[in-house]
């Protein structure tokens, strides 16, 4: 079983929908599901990339266009899984069944207004009460549980720890066993501070800004003493690692410019690591350091500028290392299969 937290359109469109129907749904452009029904990635990402945007109004990536092309197939086979949707200050949730799913044409009802073909997969009915009758509440939440339950993705899967949180949570059972550790303790603490996963364009614009500073900052000082080492130790031999950063090595003219293409890089990927699929995450005191988000080269060997950077979590920065790209996506989805994520 997977728990999936899901949105239904752009603006949530298609939610009265679902909540009044008993399903949950997913849409494509007319001319992008042809290539679903073929099963053609390649055509329907192609297309994407040249006619589509993001939430945010950004092109999409390779990585978010494939993530849209996987979205259809998830909700039409969905069955026996966890859905959760926020709405307002209520949390609902539903069971998905195994009755084959529709597929109905419409004009979306907001601005864009495309004509898309629309995926309904019956559920269960909605529901806003755990199986014990009591109301889930959006402000009653823990915060911790707050980070992963609403998305401004169109859906997210939960990962085991989490599934199983919001499973106990539905169930109406005891949550201490989560609430009584370290980590969300100190989410309890960071509240406050800001600390979040990266949802929207402000946090994004807070994390751009300081990477584009660090890299500007690094070349500066590079320039001035003639070269600034980097050190980092190799945990398999001790050999010690020098990167330098020279303003040369930058395609920017300034921080500011770099700032505002880190913008539209995390705009593209809708604040998803481009090599996982994982949640970036702002890098505040007592988060998750594995997560935060990080700047890559696509290429190891070429400089930061344009068209050859990616946004990624840090983690997947420190394991690529100077690996290729393409084969370090190759293992990545590797690694996804053999544990059916």
């Amino acid at each position: 079983m997977k728990v999936y937290v899901a949105n239904f359109g752009r603006q949530n469109y298609e939610w009265p929908a679902c909540r009044e129907r008993g399903t949950v749904a997913t849409m494509n452009a007319i001319d992008a599901q042809k290539y679903w029904e073929a099963n053609d990635r390649e055509g329907y990402v192609a297309t994407r990339m040249a006619k589509d945007t993001t939430a945010a109004g950004k092109k999409p990536t390779k990585a978010t266009a494939s993530r849209w092309f996987n979205l259809m197939t998830t909700v039409a086979e969905t069955v026996g899984d966890i859905w959760v949707h926020k709405d307002g200050d209520e949390l609902w949730w539903t069971t998905s069944r195994s009755d084959a799913p529709t597929f109905e044409s419409k004009k979306e009802p907001i601005e864009r207004g495309r004509d898309v073909v629309i995926c309904h997969k019956f559920c269960e009915p909605w529901s806003n009460r755990s199986k014990k009758g009591v109301p889930l509440r959006w402000n009653e939440l823990h915060p911790k549980a707050k980070d992963f339950l609403s998305t401004e993705a169109t859906l997210q899967s939960l990962s085991p720890l989490y599934r199983d949180y919001t499973l106990a949570l539905i169930a109406g059972d005891d949550l201490s066993q989560w609430h009584d550790t370290p980590l969300w303790q100190n989410r309890s603490e960071t509240t406050k501070k800001g600390y979040a996963p990266i949802k929207y364009g402000s946090q994004a614009d807070k994390i751009a800004y300081q990477r584009a500073s660090e890299l500007f900052e690094e070349a500066d000082a590079a320039e001035r003493m003639a070269r600034t080492a980097v050190a980092t130790t190799n945990s398999a031999n001790g050999q010690t690692v020098e990167r330098v950063v020279k303003k040369k090595d930058l395609g920017f003219p300034s921080a500011a410019a770099l700032q505002d293409y880190i913008m539209e890089l995390m705009g593209s990927q809708e604040y998803f690591c481009e090599l996982t699929n994982l949640p970036l995450e702002l890098d505040e005191v007592n988060g998750d350091p594995a997560m935060f988000a990080s700047l890559d080269r696509i290429d190891s060997n070429g400089h930061y500028a344009p068209g050859n950077l990616q946004v990624v979590c840090r983690f997947a920065n420190f394991w690529k290392g100077a690996s290729e790209n393409a084969e370090f996506r190759r293992l990545i989805e590797a690694l996804r299969s053999s544990v059916n994520i």
